[in-house]
């Protein structure tokens, strides 16, 4: 899934009683049980050929890590992930760095790949380390319940204006999750927590024979750093966390979170559309725009074109909500709706993003086997909708979508953990990244990081909207990130709850049509998460 992978942090803050404890806290000081080392014996990888093109051209290796389907039985039954290596070069070596490029459900053995971004020629002294999550991917089993579950013309639209709506949706959610029950992998359900993707992410450091790790994740990878960190803190080096996940309300609570960033995150597409009247045709001003929007939605509501109805197109415009480089293509899209009738832009965005081949629903899968079982999600029907019904009225623009698309939690067929786990005070050095209106992870979220972890330093893309955005070629952030890796060393921490470095945020592409020929990320897309 290239785009509609939903998860974010929270906005909460930390309690009194929290930002009192100790700089350095143990799991056990906190009444938090410690995971004891593992009894599974993990096996050297059989490293071969790629078929990424991608990891290829980065001369990256590829291999399968076996280990146990349930981390509590080590001798039962094991499952295959696969992993990916782009090896150090040159006499330097500074360790290993496993990566994550959110999600979840998404495929991450190509972010093995990403050290060719980063400046100078630090990263060519790490081993970088990618891995499809248990579930994800080309790891076996993977996880597909509905391959249908996104196929073009069947969902009306997500604001269930009507009881028939309603109905649809809740018929659909309470289907699909019954669905991943039944389905051929159900066996993975008890055992697709964050938690069992860290415990993965030990045997893999045991195979590669490393004493110590650093981290580089971006969205929901940044949640797994942060409970790699809590959990095996004595194997953790450096940390680079790039659009921070508060670890705070855990997963609904984050969601609603979510829906307010994003509302002002798509402020920025308003006023970039706006200035480009002339090709667009959709406002001359962000307000004029934002309200051709809606009216765009209210058409297809009633009426889709070319099968792309309301709930198509918010797809879509979500995407410009996450990321900046996809402003021209949003646009475009919306603009061909709203001047000529016809939707053949938005029908092949939405059916590229969201396949119905066998395993098109992977990322889906995975997304929800982990946020419904990361901490319990409440089951009440009329309860939700009450909730998103009132957060629809001042925010409107994912909303609606998001409630359908997490929805299957309340009837999942997989048991949650009793609660989220509890990421600890450390003073863990740790190099954080956000800009102001993320969307998908609200800044406050690594403020919230940053207040946790005392050693760490928060750079802030200057009221951008970009979503975990590093290594994009923005020099204030980037040079930062190839200095610490360097050195170990961060910027220096400033007093008071804030971040610690401003920089320009990831650029916005020139205003009009799309251009073929620009490209504001050197590096390949990650799913967005």
């Amino acid at each position: 899934m290239s785009i509609r992978i939903l998860v974010a942090g929270a906005t909460l803050t930390l309690g009194a009683a929290l930002l009192g404890a100790p700089a350095t806290a143990t799991p056990a000081a906190t009444g938090q049980t410690a995971r004891p080392a593992s009894a599974f014996a993990a096996a050297p990888i059989d490293w071969g050929r790629c078929k990424d093109e991608f990891l290829r051209k980065a001369k990256g290796q590829c291999g399968m890590l076996t280990v146990p389907l349930d981390h509590a039985n080590p001798t039962g039954p094991t499952i295959k992930l696969a992993v990916s290596r782009v090896k150090h070069r040159g006499s330097k070596f500074r360790g290993v760095m496993f990566t994550n490029p959110g999600g979840p459900g998404g495929s991450g053995t190509f972010v093995a790949g990403y050290g060719q971004f980063v400046p100078g020629k630090v990263a060519s002294s790490y081993d970088w380390i990618g891995m499809d999550p248990r579930g994800v991917g080309d790891s076996k089993p993977a996880l597909t319940c509905d391959k249908r579950i996104a196929k073009i013309g069947t969902r009306p639209p997500y604001d269930p204006t009507t009881d028939e709506i309603l109905d649809t949706w809740v018929a659909k959610t309470e289907a699909y999750a019954a669905a991943c029950g039944s389905s051929e992998a159900a066996a993975l359900l008890p055992h697709l927590k964050t938690t069992d993707t860290v415990a993965d992410f030990e045997v893999l450091r045991e195979a590669l024979g490393a004493e110590k790790v650093s981290f580089y994740g971006f969205s929901y990878g940044t949640y797994i750093a942060q409970v790699y960190a809590t959990l095996h803190p004595e194997r953790l080096d450096k940390l680079v966390l790039d659009g921070v996940v508060d670890p705070h309300g855990i997963w609904y609570e984050s969601n609603s979170n979510q829906n307010s960033a994003f509302e002002k995150a798509i402020k920025g597409f308003y006023r970039w559309t706006a200035r480009g009247n002339n090709d667009f045709h959709l406002g001359r001003t962000p307000a004029a725009v934002e309200k051709t929007y809606y009216r765009v939605l209210r058409q297809l509501a009633r009426k889709p074109i070319d099968g792309v109805g309301a709930a198509e197109l918010s797809d879509i415009a979500l995407g410009a909500g996450y990321v900046n480089f996809l402003w021209p293509d949003v646009a475009a899209a919306i603009s061909e709706i709203a001047n000529k009738g016809t939707a053949t832009l938005a029908r092949k965005s939405y059916t590229s993003d969201y396949p119905t081949t066998p395993g098109g629903d992977n990322g889906y899968a995975m997304y929800l086997a982990t946020l419904c079982t990361d901490a319990p999600w409440p089951t009440d029907l009329a309860a939700t909708l009450a909730d998103a019904r009132d957060q629809a009225a001042k925010d409107p623009f994912v909303t609606w979508a998001n409630a359908w698309y997490n929805a299957p939690c309340r009837t999942w067929p997989a048991a949650p953990a009793p609660a989220a786990v509890e990421v600890l005070p450390s003073s863990q050095k740790a190099l954080l990244i956000n800009e102001t209106f993320d969307g998908a992870t609200p800044i406050s979220g690594a403020r919230a990081v940053r207040r946790l972890f005392t050693g760490a330093v928060l750079i802030e893309g200057v009221n951008g909207t970009t979503h975990a955005g590093s290594l994009s070629g923005v020099p204030c952030v980037d040079n930062r990130i190839a200095s610490y890796l360097a050195t170990g060393k961060l910027p220096d921490r400033r007093p008071g709850d804030r971040s610690d470095v401003r920089c320009k945020a990831v650029p916005a592409p020139p205003v009009g049509l799309p251009d073929e020929g620009f490209a504001v990320n050197a590096r390949p897309v990650a799913p967005l998460g």
